[in-house]
């Protein structure tokens, strides 16, 4: 792991264990957070110019950095939208692949449009692109699959050049807003009061911050079953597959507790854990840990590994469950 990567790890559990140093940083947050306010505002009053793409664009974001569960929910979204007889496609910024607009192949490589866009098209069923700029990537997604009537925007709260019809905001249950100060200082990209000029909060898990949930917040929750080779994605077995073995579980996720968590609830009690940074790019050379029959890690962790995987590597693969009346609330807006 890169010195940089430890860093930002390290920063991350300095944010929700709410260390007192971290009111060093507090000028430069100042700034983060005028400077954030003023973008939103320039947007809002037409300072700026917002683009209004032809179809109803869905908005799921978060005001935290790291991971809370949107690509879970995007996933549900648009299966939601599928089965109420539309059509939808989905765009997205791509972190850490190539800037350039282009569309997401389910054998695309991960480094060049990023692994949650790889991981929203081998399991999503729908036109996926990205594009630093989501306006442009909405466009070009339309220009190629005209059939598409609905684009979500996955991770795109903050990027206010595309105009939405409905926003989500996605709130980790059980980390919260940390010390609720704005980068670097703390975790939010934006102030917690932003939640209120949302469409709709959804909370991944149970609520056990210590700040108070959002106001009527409809919930979700994630949900894995079984565990798949990454290898052979078709190969799948079940939990119990792994007593007596000796197992390490690893994790480049925004909240790497919440899937070891997980492996904990399916049984997996006894096994040794490594965490890494968020949307790291793994090589065989970190994975290569010695006298284990088995490396478990997350689906989005595993898009990375694809390529040389070993036989004994093994994905969870979650799907979130979601208040349904989320999904009627989105049809009647979109309806309107």
């Amino acid at each position: 792991m890169s010195a940089r990567g430890r860093a930002g790890t390290w920063l991350a559990e300095q944010w929700y264990a709410r260390k007192a140093w971290l009111g060093i940083l507090l000028p430069v947050a100042i700034v983060f957070r005028v400077l954030a306010g003023m973008r939103r505002a320039g947007f809002a009053r037409g300072w700026a110019r917002r683009v209004r793409l032809p179809v109803p664009v869905i908005v799921v974001g978060n005001i935290t950095v790291g991971g809370t569960g949107k690509t879970p929910l995007v996933l549900w979204l648009v299966d939601f939208l599928r089965r109420a007889g539309l059509r939808p496609g989905i765009v997205a910024r791509g972190y850490g692949g190539e800037r350039s607009l282009q569309a997401v192949a389910p054998d695309a490589d991960p480094g060049a449009v990023g692994d949650e866009p790889l991981l929203l098209a081998r399991r999503a069923g729908c036109p996926v692109w990205v594009g630093r700029d989501r306006a442009a990537a909405g466009a070009a997604l339309l220009a190629a699959h005209p059939e598409c009537d609905v684009l979500v925007a996955d991770d795109g709260l903050q990027h206010y050049r595309l105009a939405r019809d409905f926003e989500i905001a996605v709130v980790d249950g059980a980390r919260g807003f940390g010390n609720r100060l704005p980068l670097p200082a703390g975790p939010l990209r934006e102030p917690v009061s932003r939640l209120n000029h949302c469409d709709a909060v959804v909370v991944n898990g149970v609520w056990s911050a210590d700040d108070p949930p959002p106001a009527a917040a409809y919930r979700m929750g994630l949900v894995g079953e079984r565990l798949c080779s990454v290898r052979e994605p078709g190969r799948c077995v079940e939990p119990r597959a792994f007593e007596g073995k000796r197992v390490r579980a690893i994790a480049g996720i925004g909240n790497p507790q919440r899937f070891f968590d997980e492996l904990r609830r399916l049984g997996m009690r006894d096994f040794d854990r490594q965490t890494f940074p968020d949307h790291y790019a793994f090589t065989a050379a970190d994975l290569a840990f010695d006298g284990y029959d088995a490396i478990v890690m997350t689906e989005k962790d595993a898009v990375k590994c694809t390529a040389f995987a070993a036989g004994h590597w093994w994905m969870l693969q979650v799907r979130a469950e979601v208040d349904p009346a989320l999904g009627e609330r989105i049809l009647t807006e979109l309806k309107q």
